[in-house]
């Protein structure tokens, strides 16, 4: 499988400007632009492929790639939380043309470690021509919307934009440097995928 690569980013953060703000204590628009942004470096610290969770948070469109169908029948994708209902899996048959697979062909697990394209037990998978995106599988992958995503996550979105709005460099005072508690991922572990 090719790296998961992200089609359509979240339609909203999981986090809001107004409630960033309500969390630093800030009542004036002077700063919405930099505590936007902290917003979003916060999130990415937490959310999709690189993010610590290895999961998505509000949900977004993802896709992966394969050479081939897989022999065992089973199809991993990378984050657990998938809409079973928008998965679609296309081909490039022997021909060089683009297929779509039929739904009924195969069945999405969603499980603690990620979720899974299934290979129904009557069906074959199709051969493909040689390349190495012959198989294409797109999902939307996540809690929901905004109001969906766990407390406890939000909460270390909201630690972290905290410390980055309170610590703007990575300034060293004596021998101690600034650094993003732990506390924040402390607080989100409890959703950590981690593959088994």
């Amino acid at each position: 499988m090719l790296r998961p690569k992200l089609i359509t980013a979240p339609s909203e953060k999981p986090v809001s400007l107004a409630e960033a703000k309500a969390h630093l204590r800030v009542d004036f628009p002077d700063e919405d632009i930099l505590i936007e942004g902290l917003i979003d470096a916060a999130t990415d610290r937490f959310d999709g492929w690189n993010g610590f969770l290895r999961r998505c948070l509000v949900s977004q469109i993802w896709e992966v790639r394969l050479d081939a169908f897989p022999h065992c029948g089973r199809i991993e994708l990378p984050f657990p939380d998938i809409d079973e209902a928008s998965v679609a899996v296309a081909y490039v048959d022997l021909s060089g043309s683009e297929q779509v697979l039929g739904a009924a062909c195969y069945h999405v697990v969603n499980e603690v470690t990620g979720a899974a394209v299934l290979k129904s037990a009557w069906a074959n998978w199709p051969e493909t021509d040689k390349r190495p995106d012959a198989v294409r599988v797109q999902f939307t992958a996540g809690f929901g919307g905004a109001e969906k995503v766990p407390a406890s996550i939000k909460a270390a979105i909201l630690l972290t934009v905290g410390h980055l709005y309170e610590h703007r460099e990575d300034a060293v005072q004596g021998a101690e440097v600034r650094q993003i508690p732990n506390g924040a991922e402390s607080l989100a572990r409890q959703y950590r995928r981690i593959a088994v």
